[in-house]
């Protein structure tokens, strides 16, 4: 049912391919600032895809299996690239960075695997407040990284480190989505292992 909803859900999911091939070059700013731009637009009309679904009346399940779908491909798309491009760095602990990344792709996995199961049996997880908190912090993380790529000067001296800002507020909050990864996925297992025998 292509309602104006999933079309904007699938439009998110046609975007990653582009999204990707402007992060491809690190060291090219305007392709940077342009990423940042279209990830925003991403972000948008995820907001607007749910919102104009429930306002309308036309929450359709095709909608409901491609949202989780188009933000999931969307987060992994986006961690795996600024890996594989080395942005995933920063000062005194170098490319460790890249493990708060990983975390997030495993909890996501695991996550979808566990909703997939527990659907199976007819129960459905909540989303609690943490993880609501986990995906702000997770998008808010991601477009800093890529914002401070896009402005590579705006720094400030941290004691003998230059900081890029937004890439430094970037790592700042992967970690904090991270630990929150850990806590939501924990309880989303938590749930799942009361029914598995």
């Amino acid at each position: 049912m292509l309602t104006l909803p999933n079309m904007l859900t699938l439009s998110r999911i046609f975007a990653v391919p582009l999204l990707a091939f402007l992060l491809w070059w690190p060291d090219w700013a305007l392709g940077y600032l342009m990423a940042f731009g279209l990830y925003c637009l991403m972000g948008i009309t995820d907001y607007f895809d749910g919102y104009l679904a429930r306002s309308s009346g036309t929450v359709s399940k095709m909608g409901i299996f491609l949202d989780p779908i188009a933000d999931k491909i969307m987060v992994a798309a986006v961690i795996l690239v600024l890996t594989a491009q080395g942005v995933l760095r920063g000062p005194y602990v170098g490319d460790m960075h890249v493990i708060a990344g990983l975390i997030i792709l495993v909890r996501e996995i695991a996550v979808s695997g566990l909703r997939e199961f527990l659907g199976g049996l007819r129960i459905s997880v909540p989303v609690t407040k943490f993880a609501k908190w986990k995906t702000t912090f997770q998008m808010v993380a991601l477009g800093s990284l890529i914002l401070g790529k896009g402005l590579p000067d705006w720094n400030v001296l941290i004691g003998d480190v230059v900081a890029n800002v937004p890439h430094t507020v970037g790592l700042i909050t992967l970690w904090a989505a991270a630990i929150l990864t850990v806590m939501t996925g924990w309880d989303y297992l938590r749930v799942g292992l009361k029914h598995m025998d």
